[in-house]
């Protein structure tokens, strides 16, 4: 599959203007292009750009998710809330949710917030930065449509369920952990499908209990239920499958039982015919800890201890054929350097999909490398 690399001031333009001219406000869209593309910026593709049609642009056309966000606040104490964001962008509810978590931080030592009826919203990781580049340990997960199996079972019934950190330190990156409860997430599939690439068996369960490799084959199988991603450690318990189904059960617990929302099998409703005629939106739950440092120890100091812990770690004997240890951030760290000078790197389907975006829009001012 070529990839072709466009400019980052480009695709940033673009990817505003077709939020726009998807009805999402400007200052809406100025925030969902910074979170579709600050995963392209980390290198992680499956959440990027090969995202905007499938995921938010065609759901806004389908009447899945609504382009305005109406965010509500329905309880709020000092230090926590809860919010409705009405199935508008989950980018705009993520963001302002996050943030008020880390007002309450700033002011109380600590804030939550529990957020019902949301959308997708984009990388975790995105949210939890804001927290370590404000001084806090950031804490945030999201349920997701079932795609992972329970330990000893083959039907999906989890999301991939991320639960990801954000903690401040002294080295150029903080430390930022963010990834999937499953042993791969949906999005990697998707991409390998894109590739026309198998994927590794044990990370996909059929209903036999049998190991599935053919990524294009498990994308349809996901959706019909015939086959389920496995929790984080792989089929069964042998490499402890059981912590991953454990941690991905706590995110989906976080996500739904403390705003009153969606969970499991109810989140597989989405773009379903719903009882008023219409399609059923995604209705997904999320939540947002933000822990200010200074409520325990000076944040210097603390960013002092958590640089020594984590170069410490790479600095520890490294195994046979590998010259470098890396810790949680590193690696996107190096990637949006990377990525700053050569710009976002496009595979062939999404170049078509950028295209046909352009053309449907008539945003006749943007010519594309690829083309």
């Amino acid at each position: 599959m070529p990839y072709v690399s466009v400019p980052w001031n480009l695709i940033e333009k673009f990817v505003v203007d077709a939020f726009c001219g998807y009805g999402v406000p400007k200052e809406d869209a100025l925030v969902c292009a910074d979170i579709l593309l600050e995963s392209d910026r980390r290198g992680i593709e499956s959440h990027g750009l090969n995202r905007l049609k499938p995921i938010y642009l065609d759901r806004i056309k389908e009447k899945i998710q609504s382009p305005v966000t109406n965010f509500e606040i329905v309880k709020e104490t000092p230090t926590t809330a809860v919010v409705d964001g009405h199935n508008g962008m989950g980018q705009v509810i993520g963001k302002r949710s996050m943030q008020m978590a880390i007002d309450k931080a700033k002011s109380l030592g600590m804030g939550m917030v529990a957020v019902r009826n949301s959308t997708h919203y984009g990388i975790a990781g995105y949210y939890t930065s804001m927290a370590s580049r404000a001084g806090c340990i950031g804490i945030s997960g999201t349920n997701a449509r079932p795609a992972i199996a329970p330990t000893f079972g083959v039907e999906n019934m989890l999301g991939t369920n991320p639960l990801t950190f954000g903690i401040p330190t002294d080295d150029p990156f903080d430390f930022s952990l963010d990834c999937a409860t499953s042993t791969i997430q949906r999005g990697k599939v998707e991409v390998q499908a894109r590739k026309q690439e198998p994927l590794m068996p044990g990370v996909v369960i059929g209903e036999d209990g049998s190991a599935l490799t053919n990524s294009e084959e498990i994308l349809t199988a996901l959706v019909k239920g015939k086959a389920a991603l496995t929790p984080l450690g792989g089929i069964g318990e042998d490499l402890a499958g059981y912590k991953g189904f454990g941690y991905a059960t706590v995110v989906e617990i976080l996500s739904a039982a403390l705003q009153n929302g969606s969970f499991l099998k109810q989140l597989n409703m989405v773009g379903m015919e719903g009882e008023d005629g219409g399609k059923n939106p995604p209705s997904l739950g999320h939540f947002f800890i933000a822990i200010n440092v200074e409520a325990f120890i000076p944040i210097d100091t603390f960013r002092k201890i958590s640089g020594d812990i984590l170069r410490s770690l790479r600095e520890s004997k490294k195994a046979p054929g590998h010259d470098r240890i890396y810790t949680a951030g590193e690696k996107e760290y190096l990637a949006s350097i990377e990525n700053k000078s050569i710009g976002v790197p496009v595979g062939d389907s999404v170049q078509k999909e950028l295209i046909t975006i352009r053309d449907e829009l008539g945003l006749t001012q943007y010519r594309f490398p690829f083309e």
